[in-house]
């Protein structure tokens, strides 16, 4: 019984999907021919006219389209993953082709080629001037097209800032080609890796040794995460690979866990505050992503700024919830907590007072702002 429910819940969402999707064909001069394109948009695409999302390229888009638009909707509604566009490019009929390299150099050769022109020259143009696309881009392979992405890597000025390569079947020389490049690579990049106990044998050995020759690079802009999943094939590895790397990838974007409160904050000589703003700063120069500062985060640096009695920070941080959310009364609770602390007594009673004419918010109520006012007004004869 729960294996049909599961099979339901899994048609379902992928009509979800479907339905969601829309369809594009693009007439191509270097191919010669048109290719069908799956595209996502994200939920509030028409409402949000004025923004900008990420953009995920997905080659084998026949079959992984599906895998990633439904998990990329998932994430991005919990706010792990920022809300992208998805565009899958169908290969069903022309996937020999269009990843085949050469004996010689393991480089694109013939149809591969010109797939590879078409992607950079005709098919990102066509989506950058047809939708509203920021600078970040992630491409994502499985088998041979996975080791298709990772050409774009060794050009000057790599097309895309991540990959997720899944179970490559590597041309020869790529498992020397793709460390060294990686290792001196000069702007941020992800690259994610996995294959499984349970892969096809020279695509498992392929992978094993260029997780070896990546881990030994030492480069600040290389962020690289690899997984071995246990009894998966080469296809059913697909499934949980996507998630894992969506989830590596965008970590930054997540909210503030509960290790990164106690690992990265409270054991940090450096201000809770300090930690809040370069976190914002950094999905905003990786991602091309201007995040509105989540509730969960507010609280978990109120929390620090406690436990660390950096009370003066208060101040900012009520200036930062205000431009924030500006009707409720949460920058007004940060500042009155300031003034509280900083032996302003009769300043927190007026800034709790004047937060009764905003909006309840994450657990702060009315009826708390003006008990909060009442104690300092009968404390000190106000």
């Amino acid at each position: 019984m729960k294996r049909i429910l599961y099979l339901f819940v899994l048609l379902l969402s992928c009509q979800l999907v479907s339905a969601q999707a829309i369809y594009e064909t693009i007439q191509s001069e270097k191919l010669g021919a048109s290719r069908k394109l799956k595209i996502q948009l994200p939920r509030n695409y028409s409402e949000n006219v004025d923004k900008k999302y990420p953009l995920v390229i997905v080659l084998d888009g026949d079959y992984l389209f599906e895998v990633v638009a439904g998990n990329v909707d998932y994430y991005s509604y919990w706010e792990d993953v920022p809300e992208v566009i998805v565009v899958g490019i169908n290969q069903i009929d022309s996937r020999y082709n269009d990843t085949m390299f050469s004996e010689q150099n393991s480089l694109p050769i013939d149809g591969s080629a010109k797939f590879f022109e078409f992607i950079g020259m005709e098919l990102l143009p066509f989506i950058q001037e047809n939708y509203r696309t920021e600078d970040f881009k992630l491409a994502i392979g499985h088998g041979a097209t996975a080791n298709f992405i990772n050409y774009y890597l060794l050009k000057d000025k790599p097309l895309f800032q991540s990959y997720i390569v899944i179970s490559p079947e590597l041309a020869p020389n790529m498992t020397k080609y793709i460390p060294d490049r990686l290792g001196k690579i000069d702007r941020e990049t992800f690259y994610y890796l996995a294959t499984t106990t349970d892969d096809l044998k020279s695509v498992k050995r392929g992978t094993e040794l260029l997780n070896t020759a990546i881990k030994n690079k030492e480069n600040d802009f290389l962020q690289y995460k690899y997984d071995e999943f246990k009894g998966l094939t080469h296809y059913s590895v697909v499934a949980q690979a996507i998630p894992k790397a969506l989830e590596s990838i965008f970590y930054v974007y997540q909210p503030i866990t509960s290790g990164e409160f106690e690992n990265d904050i409270m054991a940090s000589d450096k201000p809770a505050i300090d930690y809040l703003k370069e976190k914002y700063e950094s999905i905003k120069e990786l991602y091309g992503v201007d995040k509105t500062i989540l509730i969960n985060d507010f609280k978990a640096i109120a929390a620090a700024i406690e436990k660390k009695s950096e009370f003066k920070d208060f101040q900012e941080l009520g200036k930062m919830a205000r431009k924030s959310y500006p009707e409720t009364m949460l920058g007004q609770y940060y500042l009155a907590r300031f003034y509280e602390e900083t032996n302003q007594p009769k300043k927190a009673m007026k800034t709790y007072q004047s937060s009764y004419i905003f909006d309840e918010i994450a657990g702060l109520t009315k009826d708390d702002m003006i008990e909060r006012a009442n104690r300092l007004k009968a404390d000190f004869g106000y």
